[in-house]
């Protein structure tokens, strides 16, 4: 996604000029988003909160990943406009340009990358080992005894005999 975000951004007069490049790298971009980030957005949240918390935590992750996809759909197009007021769309002021908006998603896209290379790795650990949650075993013979004995009591004061 960086890549052609910095393609589409870096030639954006030339794309201007020549339609069939700009949907190209753009329809690249959107496959890499759905096999990168969108990928990661439901693995990454399911591998690093503790079990007790995931679901919790990741409705929240879920959450916030649909608020940041509204305020960057937003942002995008106020941020887009052009520097010139004169061809700024009505209702809105200059922004920093398609060309700048398209270098500042390309950013955008790298620290995605950087933020997800900081996730611990799994490494074949289960989701308990990595939450640090493992219940500690217990004494051999400690668990049963206590069901044992109830039991045991339980029938030594049955009474068997016909009155």
């Amino acid at each position: 996604m960086t890549v052609s975000m910095c393609v589409l951004a870096t030639w954006y007069n030339y794309w201007l000029r020549h339609y069939v490049g700009f949907p190209v790298f753009y329809g690249l971009t959107f496959f890499f988003a759905n096999f990168g980030p969108n990928a990661t957005t439901f693995v990454v949240p399911a591998e690093i909160f503790p079990a007790r918390l995931r679901s919790m935590c990741h409705g929240i992750s879920a959450a916030a990943g649909k608020a940041g996809a509204i305020v960057g759909a937003f942002e995008f197009l106020y941020a887009s406009q052009p520097k010139d007021p004169a061809k700024v769309d009505k209702g809105y002021s200059p922004g920093i340009g398609m060309q700048g908006s398209l270098f500042v998603m390309a950013g955008i896209n790298l620290l995605g990358i950087l933020f997800t290379l900081l996730v611990p790795e799994s490494n074949g650990k289960s989701l308990e080992e990595l939450s640090e949650e493992t219940e500690a075993e217990e004494p051999a013979g400690t668990a049963g005894d206590d069901v044992k004995e109830e039991v045991g009591t339980a029938s030594a004061t049955r009474d068997d005999s016909t009155v």
